[in-house]
């Protein structure tokens, strides 16, 4: 059965129990962890979710908020139904098919 994987990044919600509520928060953090990025590079992770990200970025900031990287990276799992092969046919639901009665009432 095909499973869909999902994750959430949770930097803010770390940043803000560190009350850094700006790009410019964690900077000088990783600047002294040997990570010199400009306010571009760092804007991507702290403001959304990144599509990648470098592994020293990844464990300085683990270093930073004292944390793990599932502590930042939260994922959750689930299956997929099963798709029909080509050609099979979907199941009849027979009360879709099944007619409805009809009253038949005099005109007058």
């Amino acid at each position: 059965m095909p499973r869909q994987v999902s994750y959430r990044w949770r930097l803010r919600e770390l940043m803000a129990a560190r009350s850094m509520f700006t790009v410019a928060g964690p900077m000088p953090h990783l600047a002294g962890r040997g990570i010199t990025l400009s306010s571009s590079p760092v804007h991507r992770p702290v403001s959304g979710t990144p599509e990648r990200l470098s592994l020293p970025v990844l464990a300085s900031l683990c270093d930073i908020f004292d944390c793990t990287p599932a502590d930042l990276i939260a994922t959750s799992d689930q299956n997929l139904p099963a798709r029909r092969a080509a050609g099979e046919e979907a199941p009849i639901k027979l009360a879709a098919r099944r007619p409805t009665r009809v009253r038949l009432t005099p005109k007058g």
